[in-house]
Parts: structure tokens; C-alpha cells; sequence
């Protein structure tokens, strides 16, 4: 069974930063497309970033210029660096992992931005 175990998040006052990391578990990380959602209370879960197999990446409006996805194929790994927070971006945050039909979810993690 494919495991994703994220990192990062907590508690950040705006403007500051934080940088989320997801490890998948296996030999064919190479091979997903990569995607990290949020959450916020009492809203539908958003994309909010994602990075294909070629490293093509595409993000959410409300984040362009903010946040950076990345991955290290050699570590099994996708981060999700984020800038400029801001109390909007308080959400729970989770990574996915995409094989045709096949996808995969991290556990959760918090981030919170407020002063």
C-alpha cells in the first residue's frame, strides 16, 4: 500500500512562511502527478498546486506568486513552499498522488495564519 506522510504546517503570523513536504512511500514516485489541496472549516476542498511527471506545474489563482511546488524524485518527495501567508490560506492542507487510475492521499496537515 502506498503511504504519503506530510510535514510542515502550523502556526504562522501573516506574511511569514512555511514550507509543507509529503514523502511517498514505493519506487515509482517518478511516475505521479503530484497535487497539493486544501480545506478551509466549512469549505469545499480547493486545488491548490500540482506538479506533473515533467515538472510542469500549475497553481490556484488566489496563490500564484505565493506558493512554489516542488519535487525530489531522488528523496520520493513534493514540497509546498509557501510565501507571503495570509489568514485566507488557513486551511488544512493535503497531498495527493496520481497514477492513472490510481490516486493516493496524505494524512492532513494544519496550517494557520494569524496574528
Amino acid at each position: 500500500q502506498v503511504q504519503l506522510v506530510q510535514s510542515g504546517g502550523g502556526l504562522v503570523q501573516p506574511g511569514g512562511s512555511l514550507r509543507l513536504s509529503c514523502a511517498v512511500s514505493g519506487n515509482i514516485f517518478s511516475m505521479y502527478r503530484m497535487v497539493w489541496y486544501r480545506q478551509a472549516p466549512g469549505k469545499q476542498r480547493e486545488l491548490v498546486a500540482a506538479i506533473d511527471t515533467d515538472f510542469s506545474t500549475n497553481y490556484a489563482d488566489s496563490v500564484k506568486g505565493r506558493f512554489t511546488i516542488s519535487r525530489d524524485n531522488a528523496k520520493n518527495t513534493v514540497y509546498l513552499q509557501m510565501n507571503s501567508l495570509k489568514p485566507e490560506d488557513t486551511a488544512v492542507y493535503y497531498c495527493n498522488a496520481v497514477w492513472g487510475q490510481k490516486d493516493y492521499w496524505g494524512q492532513g496537515t494544519q496550517v494557520t495564519v494569524s496574528s
